[in-house]
């Protein structure tokens, strides 16, 4: 390199520099609305070096890290903010929203109302960020947002961003039409301001129409393609409707996981747009993909992130679901939730680290922390009955029974709820079933069956409407669990006690009634009432009464002719048939 080529190659660089150094605040502010976070973190960082004074520079780097989930990092800038630069009262509502994101109400209120009671006259922005908080945080108080932001927009009307952040506090609330106005107001105060149209299309999402909100957000792509987040709100959308597909039979999967790959994909040019290449953005990407449950996808970006110094603690969320979901290694996954648990604040949890870890316990053999588990993720998200109702259904068809009858006693305990009876009768019937395994494995199985007993008795002892789909089959089980119970040996017939003759009684009854009322029985029906004649015609042959046993066996036999055990029967006892 020639010495001139080396010194323009200097100044060149020089110039990037000098650029860099030249980023200013508003430059920062524009990188957060496009959420090019790690841009606005370098631009920040930059700035809080150079001016140390200057209580806003810190405060924007603290939203960024929020922006990140990175409660800590964001409260240290905010102090930073406060100890450098007294007098900013933005920094005092950072540490305030800070406390909120952690659920801490009081001490959020309390440093709001200290950072917003000497404001002047045109100060608002204390305002507009309290406003917002509320609307983020954890569990939102729209009502307290839009007194914020009103006062907000009574002391300063040419912000649009704070009547965009008004009509996403009015979408909380459900009242669309004010949504609307408010985010017309802003697009009234800046015509070109994307955000404002973002949120017009998310009206639109919130009521179910994602095609028409598609729709609107690939115009608005069209129209401005370097603004990052409607790429975003696309891929969630594509997902959302994902979520509401079929996935039943192997065309439904085919193309629920299509829908799913459409939207990873639409992520995938969220961040290329952006720019972000940080592990804060692959957080970000992974979050995404947990609730995707992409997790083939999932993997490799966690393996990205596993050995990264310092990467967040969600990163064994990741693994852990990965564990239990893919690799099917329970033992494997309560190791990486449990470190999620140790070094993840109890704020940051979800409902969804709750339900795979209790999973994953009951799996490994813990099954009363599995079942605590899964009990605080439907405390925090009930929605979450499908996924633990579904899990439960696989163990059960995995022929894990014990694992199938500890996650369903999970929502058997919710009395009250519309899926009460039928995970009793579903308890009921997977103890059944394991006391089944357990005694032709030659083990007791006393425990299994008589716990299938007390669930199925909540079933069959009560008189809720909700109750009377499963009375048939929990009759039917209940009765079985009380014959194996029993004393079945014919050397023995003193030793029989007829144990489940009540039940068996009362579920021909109820059989016999509907056929009476003229009412044809299904198949299943005919079968059980079947099953039931003939179990009872056994006990009369134990009690040597020949003539009841013979009616009972002829029932059967008129009910499903052919059938062998009656016909069998018949055929010994025809000197007691008339």
């Amino acid at each position: 390199m020639t010495k001139s080529k080396l010194f323009l190659s200097l100044l060149a660089a020089g110039a990037i520099v000098s650029t860099a150094s030249a980023q200013s605040l508003k430059d920062a502010q524009a990188a957060i609305d496009a959420e090019q976070y790690d841009k606005a973190k370098g631009i920040l960082k930059n700035l809080v070096t150079k001016k140390p004074k200057d209580g806003a520079n810190y405060f924007y780097l603290g939203q960024v890290y929020l922006a990140n989930d990175k409660l800590d990092s964001a409260a240290w800038a905010f102090n930073n903010g406060v100890t450098n630069a007294p007098k900013e009262t933005l920094n005092t509502v950072g540490l305030g929203i800070v406390d909120l994101q952690k659920n801490n109400v009081s001490a959020a209120e309390q440093k709001f109302t200290q950072a917003t009671s000497d404001l002047g006259k045109k100060d608002y922005l204390p305002l507009y960020y309290i406003g917002k908080a509320y609307v983020e945080a954890p569990k939102p108080d729209y009502a307290k947002a839009v007194d914020y932001l009103s006062q907000a927009k009574a002391k300063n009307a040419k912000d649009a961003l704070v009547p965009v952040s008004l009509g996403d506090a009015y979408l909380g609330l459900g009242e669309n039409s004010q949504s609307y106005i408010s985010y017309r107001d802003a697009l009234n105060i800046d015509p070109n301001l994307v955000k404002a149209k973002v949120q017009q299309a998310l009206i639109t999402r919130r009521a179910f129409a994602f095609d028409a909100a598609l729709e609107s957000y690939n115009s608005i792509a069209a129209e401005y393609p370097n603004y990052g987040p409607v790429y975003r709100e696309i891929a969630e959308t594509e997902l959302q409707i994902a979520k509401r597909m079929p996935d039943n039979t192997d065309e439904e999967k085919a193309a629920y996981e299509a829908q799913v790959a459409k939207a990873v994909d639409s992520y995938k040019k969220y961040l290329e747009v952006t720019g972000d290449k940080s592990s804060d953005a692959l957080v970000r990407y992974a979050d995404f993909l947990v609730f995707g449950q992409k997790y083939d996808e999932l993997k490799t970006v966690a393996q990205q992130l596993e050995n990264v110094p310092g990467v967040d603690a969600k990163v064994y969320r990741y693994l852990g679901l990965i564990a239990i979901n893919q690799d099917k290694d329970a033992a494997k996954a309560v190791g990486y939730f449990d470190k999620l648990f140790a070094n993840a604040e109890e704020s940051r949890l979800i409902a969804i680290d709750y339900l795979f870890s209790g999973f994953a316990n009951i799996e490994a053999g813990d099954k009363n922390k599995g079942l605590q588990h899964l009990g605080k993720a439907l405390e925090l998200d009930k929605e979450l009955i499908n996924e633990v109702d579904g899990y439960g259904r696989n163990a059960f068809n995995a022929e894990k029974f014990d694992a199938a009858a500890a996650i369903f006693n999970v929502p058997a305990s919710q009395k009250g709820e519309p899926w009460y009876y039928e995970a009793n009768y579903l308890v009921g019937d997977a103890n059944f079933r394991a006391g089944n395994q357990k005694k032709e494995a030659g083990e007791d199985a006393t425990k299994e069956f008589n716990d299938a007993i007390k669930s199925l008795n909540i079933v069959i002892q009560s008189t809720d409407s909700a109750a009377a789909d499963f009375k048939i089959p929990a009759l039917y089980i209940k009765g079985y669990s009380n014959y194996n119970l029993d004393v079945i040996d014919p050397e023995q017939p003193e030793l029989h006690k007829g144990l489940y003759l009540a039940d068996f009684n009362e579920l021909a009854k109820i059989l016999t009634d509907k056929q009476a009322a003229g009412t044809q029985l299904t198949e299943d029906e005919v079968v059980k009432l079947t099953d039931v004649y003939n179990v009872i015609g056994y006990y009369y042959i134990l009690k040597e009464d020949y003539k009841k046993a013979a009616d009972l066996f002829k029932k059967a036999s008129t009910l499903t002719p052919g059938d062998e055990v009656s016909t069998q029967y018949l055929e010994a006892l025809k000197d007691y048939i008339k």
